[in-house]
């Protein structure tokens, strides 16, 4: 197993905000959280990636027990984050974001330039704005940003939150084609996706968290036909 997630609970001061969530993501699965605002999917991942600090249960990440190891040493594991708002830099160019991606790299070099192309080749655009500062990207071209930034780092697990927030339909459709592509070459994904049907569509398996508890779990497939997540989150 690639990550497990076991009875976790997570505090904001004195509120609860996970409230002994489990849940799990195989090598080379898409899983997906859904939910409402509040649900506690954004302090999950936050505390996935090492953010936030874990009150009681654990994460395990193969086989491993990385409670509690801080971010940066997560990312050497190969757990890398595109954060919700993007969290680009904006006073750098957009080569000088990615390059950012490889900062706890020991490899530099040839490696990194193939990285680079890589990227460039999911996301052509941005290779056409190389040498443009982050912040005068729009923000579909901000959103690839922060996702080529996280595979410079050679992810095994890539975290997603919420990708498609604020982009058009045809922008949407293109960045989970781009998910579905870097699963296919090996990089499992958790993503965190407001936009559920195009989140159970892509991914392998789900979870849905309503206020800190995962209160449903299936394949996707299952979940996009389940009258109740039908009625609560697709619109039907």
């Amino acid at each position: 197993m690639l990550l497990e997630v076991e009875d976790l609970h997570v505090f904001y001061g004195k509120i609860e905000a996970i409230k002994g969530i489990s849940f799990t993501v195989s090598e080379g699965e898409v899983v997906t959280l859904i939910g409402a605002n509040g649900a506690g999917k954004t302090t999950t991942m936050r505390t996935i990636s090492g953010v936030r600090p874990v009150a009681r249960g654990r994460v395990m990440f193969e086989g491993r027990d990385i409670t509690n190891i801080p971010p940066h040493e997560r990312v050497k594991l190969g757990i890398c984050q595109a954060p919700e708002g993007r969290g680009i830099f904006p006073g750098m160019t957009v080569r000088e974001n990615l390059e950012m991606g490889t900062y706890v790299r020991g490899d530099k070099g040839a490696q990194k330039q193939a990285d680079l192309e890589h990227v460039f080749s999911l996301f052509p655009r941005l290779e056409e704005r190389i040498n443009q500062h982050g912040g005068t990207l729009s923000g579909g071209e901000q959103q690839m940003l922060a996702i080529g930034r996280a595979l410079m780092s050679r992810p095994r697990l890539l975290l997603l939150d919420e990708p498609s927030m604020g982009l058009a339909p045809m922008l949407i459709a293109q960045i989970f084609s781009i998910i579905r592509t870097i699963n296919s070459e090996g990089v499992s994904v958790l993503l965190v996706e407001q936009n559920a049907t195009q989140a159970l569509r892509t991914a392998h398996r789900g979870y849905v968290l309503e206020t800190g508890y995962v209160v449903k779990s299936g394949t996707g497939s299952d979940l996009l036909d389940d009258p109740a997540v039908r009625a609560a989150y697709l619109g039907a």
